[in-house]
């Protein structure tokens, strides 16, 4: 049997054009506030999702409509699960990055304003984890980064300056479209450990670190990985970044969903991780997406 032919490609190869290759060896120095080297952050999503229709997250793939197990299981992270983490957050005074599907307003409203009154940051995360943007039409796409964006500034009292698309999935006009709705930062671009600017037609816009790895998500759901073993991977993360921001200023990014690491099990694992960031918290900066954002803009201009 002879191997299928690959797609024949176009040289040079396709690119972005986003950013261009660099080397974090050869990057501008700076520091994180008070000369700290590694800057980390707890990102949270909250998602709430549509019953039985559209795009989902499951813990048992492949059942029959109406799937009442998995959406049972969905909703567990906002009935239960992120109030657990909210707690555990409390008790080690970390900062909290909220990445909030902006129907969870109409959906759970007193969740949202739990983590307001404990001081969280609300970044958006897309209107709903049942829709991806990907296939939208430019207005389309415009259509929902301004609902999305009016629905948290009409709650928070000031519009979001972060965003995650639901999937990670973008079209090619998704960074043109939310610098242009006055995002400062996007979080879909997961390729280096410190901010990078990216190119888009309307000027700069921030990629900031967010993890495919240390992401419940990927990591337990997508993998298989044990609660103890993730947490485990949250600990050596941010041990080995430590160390390694001696040599550049370094971001370090954990990815929690509710419903996935809510779960009191994992929880219990994951409290173990808490304790050991906080413990270290006067070797690094714990801060929130927003203000490691704010502080690299500063001192990394764009174009610099």
């Amino acid at each position: 049997m002879t191997a299928p032919r690959s797609p024949r490609l176009n040289f040079p190869l396709r690119d972005h054009g986003r950013y261009p290759y660099s080397p974090i060896v050869e990057r501008p120095d700076f520091s994180w506030p008070n000369g700290k080297r590694l800057a980390v952050y707890i990102a949270l999503n909250l998602e709430h999702y549509a019953f039985d229709e559209g795009m989902r997250e499951d813990l048992v793939p492949n059942m029959p409509s109406p799937d009442v197990l998995n959406h049972s299981w969905r909703e567990y992270g906002n009935r239960v699960g992120a109030w657990r983490l909210l707690d555990a957050l409390r008790t080690h005074q970390l900062p909290v990055s909220l990445l909030v599907n902006s129907e969870l307003y109409s959906a759970c409203p007193q969740l949202v304003t739990a983590f307001r009154d404990y001081g969280a940051e609300i970044a958006a995360h897309g209107r709903t984890n049942s829709e991806h943007q990907a296939d939208f039409s430019e207005g389309e796409e415009r259509e929902l980064i301004e609902e999305v964006t009016h629905t948290i500034a009409l709650h928070e009292g000031v519009a979001p300056r972060g965003w995650l698309s639901p999937w990670i999935a973008e079209t090619l006009r998704t960074p043109e479209l939310l610098q242009q709705a006055g995002y400062r930062y996007i979080m879909d671009w997961c390729m280096d450990d410190q901010p990078v600017w990216l190119r888009t037609h309307n000027g700069p816009l921030l990629a900031l670190p967010y993890p495919q790895e240390i992401n419940d998500s990927a990591a337990i759901m997508g993998r298989q990985v044990s609660a103890s073993e993730f947490a485990d991977m949250i600990v050596d993360q941010f041990d080995e970044l430590l160390a390694q921001s001696a040599e550049q200023p370094l971001t370090m990014g954990i990815a929690l969903h509710a419903m996935i690491i809510g779960q009191p099990f994992r929880l219990r694992h994951l409290r173990r991780a808490l304790a050991h960031i906080a413990q270290h918290r006067e070797a690094c900066w714990v801060t929130t997406a927003e203000q490691i954002a704010a502080h690299f803009m500063q001192q990394v201009p764009a174009g610099r």
